[in-house]
């Protein structure tokens, strides 16, 4: 079972995912600018992108758990100073 890390703040969660799992799974051009970047990983925000992975990772058969990393409660999660998230092509 794949495993995926869940960063959240007191008001938000993001899980991160590689970019190539995105495009495998053939839905990199579905996530919006919600999310988040950097490098190779995005950070996928829960409430509706999060909802499209889980679903085609379900179509792929492919399960997966989170690792639950919790920010302090009274600071913004770092997840937010990233680039939003924008697909990039791959040849």
């Amino acid at each position: 079972m794949e495993t995926f890390t869940h960063y959240t703040d007191p008001s938000h969660g993001w899980v991160e995912v590689p970019r190539s799992l995105l495009h495998e799974l053939g839905i990199a051009d579905k996530i919006t600018s919600y999310s988040y970047q950097r490098g190779e990983d995005v950070f996928l925000e829960e409430d509706c992108d999060l909802s499209t992975f889980d679903r085609a990772m379900e179509k792929a058969g492919r399960p997966f758990e989170l690792i639950e990393v919790y920010e302090p409660h009274h600071r913004e999660s770092w997840v937010r100073l990233l680039w939003s998230y924008e697909c990039e092509v791959q040849a």
